[in-house]
């Protein structure tokens, strides 16, 4: 393997791991001593890649944090068909399709904002630019609804945004105090609702 590849793969492994331990225990309580015996690797490899811990945070929020909250709630809202259903199948399907580690520790994004976002301006905007970019897309999705004559157009799309962003957030770390899914049903129950008041 080519020296360059090894560099990429090793930075990669130091993200995963990152990640991983960010997730489970927190960005605080995660020291470095702790990311290099979860990869095996030396203090060396991880300075390499990294000046800090504070550079790792922001690669881990623009890398892998950014890439769950597009993969499952910003894409999706970029495809054809009916606004409403794929606002409903959106958030009600990713929220079914969490694993119970997931619903354990809640939304990694909402953990970062709750814990660092108010430490570090650098954190604040690059969780920040997910937040928009997710709303971005319900913008989208939310005034396609209105010209096809879906949604009712007496609703504020920014509202609307800002409301479903919050409330999907807001159930992921209430979840986290419950051990069963009840409280994710009822939530799909009043999403669906909801929506159902959008209606043209």
């Amino acid at each position: 393997m080519e020296q360059k590849q090894k560099s990429e793969l090793t930075k990669q492994i130091i993200l995963d791991e990152s990640f991983k331990l960010f997730y489970e225990n927190g960005f605080k309580t995660t020291s470095i001593d702790k990311i290099m015996k979860a990869t095996n690797l030396t203090k060396g490899a991880f300075y390499y890649h990294y000046k800090s811990k504070k550079e790792l945070g922001l690669d881990v929020i623009g890398s892998k944090i950014q890439k769950r909250v597009y993969d499952g709630m910003i894409t999706p809202l970029y495809q054809d068909g009916n606004a409403l259903e794929i606002l409903e199948i959106t958030f009600s399907g990713r929220l079914k399709s969490f694993s119970l580690f997931d619903k354990q520790h809640g939304c990694p994004m909402n953990n970062f904002i709750n814990e660092i976002a108010d430490e570090e301006e650098a954190y604040q905007m690059a969780l920040k630019r997910i937040i928009e970019e997710w709303k971005a897309a319900l913008t989208h999705i939310i005034e396609r609804g209105k010209k096809e004559k879906v949604i009712n157009t007496l609703y504020s799309t920014d509202a609307i945004s800002i409301y479903l962003i919050s409330a999907f957030e807001g159930i992921r770390g209430i979840r986290k105090l419950y051990n069963d899914d009840d409280i994710l049903d009822d939530y799909i129950l009043g999403l669906n609702s909801y929506l159902k008041q959008l209606k043209a």
